[in-house]
């Protein structure tokens, strides 16, 4: 056999091993980032649970005498901001994500200030609507912070893997790109609880 085809079989093989290769790392990175579109699904079905129980917990509230009008507008306005953030499901970038928190992390304060509030009315904490909202919120508050730490494992994955050789080089020239984090800050998106006291203390 010539040389020449030995080199040419040589570099068949090699190109050979490079689209056997880039095949299987792409498959691998389409279903990672799936797995964190869905991911994402839940954390976004979530948050939408807690929205849907604000105009309730809101018109419950009104029923009470002079309860503080500032406090509920806060909750409304700061509901309407969250829900007009929207994220890419596709891209999820850290930029998207840090701004979906950052306005979610808006509505748990203005939540959270509402419910200490409401500590102040006896009559309100006697409600069994309003202790059954008190509850729906805790528990949905629960699920937000499963739903998000299941999304930063997911992505944390997803992230590792197209880091690492040689799937960055398929990364790139097929536009897999880094996935953003939910990330602790402080205070701003800390879930309200139904145990008011620790809000109390900040």
């Amino acid at each position: 056999m010539k040389r020449g085809t030995i080199i040419l079989l040589a570099v068949l093989g090699v190109l050979l091993l490079l689209v056997f290769n880039g095949c299987g790392s792409y498959n691998n990175m389409v279903s990672k980032q799936e797995a964190t579109s869905s991911a994402w699904s839940q954390v976004e079905n979530v948050y939408q649970r807690r929205s849907d129980l604000i105009p309730n917990l809101v018109s419950t509230v009104k029923g009470v005498a002079n309860f503080e009008q500032k406090t509920l507008e806060s909750v409304i306005a700061a509901r309407a901001s969250a829900t007009q953030v929207k994220v890419d499901a596709s891209k999820l970038s850290p930029e998207q994500i840090q701004k979906f928190q950052s306005s979610q992390g808006e509505l748990s304060q203005a939540l959270g200030r509402l419910m200490v509030v409401a500590e102040q009315y006896p009559q309100l904490k006697a409600t069994e609507n309003f202790r059954d909202l008190q509850s729906q919120l805790e528990g949905t508050e629960n699920r937000i912070t499963v739903e998000r730490q299941k999304f930063n494992e997911v992505v944390k994955d997803y992230n590792t893997y197209i880091r690492k050789f040689p799937q960055v080089l398929y990364a790139g020239i097929f536009g897999f790109d880094k996935k953003g984090y939910f990330e602790a800050t402080a205070g701003a998106e800390k879930a309200p609880e139904v145990n008011f006291e620790d809000i109390k203390a900040e």
